[in-house]
């Protein structure tokens, strides 16, 4: 089989604020930014692998979903709990420091984990835990 990841989905309740902070803060590109029938959703990606997105939206763009399904994700996304991703870099010290000097909030510094990665973490505008794990 040749299967790759192609897209994962994060939850916004800013898309001024999720799209600064990818585009600006991450310097990932903007793939997609589509308005359709009320829902409304922003793709991004790295600019190194154009066949791997985030596409970022809003919970009501899952149509499938009870409305009290919906308050319980934007409950649990205003404590951080709701969606996150991990993200790899080859510095996760240096990388570290940029996101931080473009006043993302640290959730950890750099650190070195007992079951043998380096990571450190950020947490994005809508609450969404962003994992940066640095590979060798």
């Amino acid at each position: 089989m040749d299967i790759t990841i192609h897209q994962v989905f994060l939850p916004y309740d800013d898309p001024h604020a999720s799209l600064a902070f990818y585009r600006d803060t991450l310097g990932f590109e903007v793939r997609n930014h589509v308005e359709y029938g009320g829902m409304h959703w922003i793709t991004v990606g790295p600019p190194n692998q154009p066949g791997t997105s985030i596409v970022l939206h809003t919970p009501e763009a899952d149509p499938g979903i009870t409305d009290d399904e919906r308050r319980v994700i934007t409950e649990m996304m205003a404590k951080g709990t709701f969606a996150g991703i991990n993200l790899a870099t080859k510095d996760v010290d240096s990388t570290f420091e940029q996101v931080q000097a473009r006043d993302a909030e640290v959730v950890q510094e750099p650190t070195d984990q007992p079951y043998g990665i380096r990571d450190c973490a950020f947490r994005d505008p809508a609450g969404n835990m962003i994992r940066i794990f640095e590979v060798r």
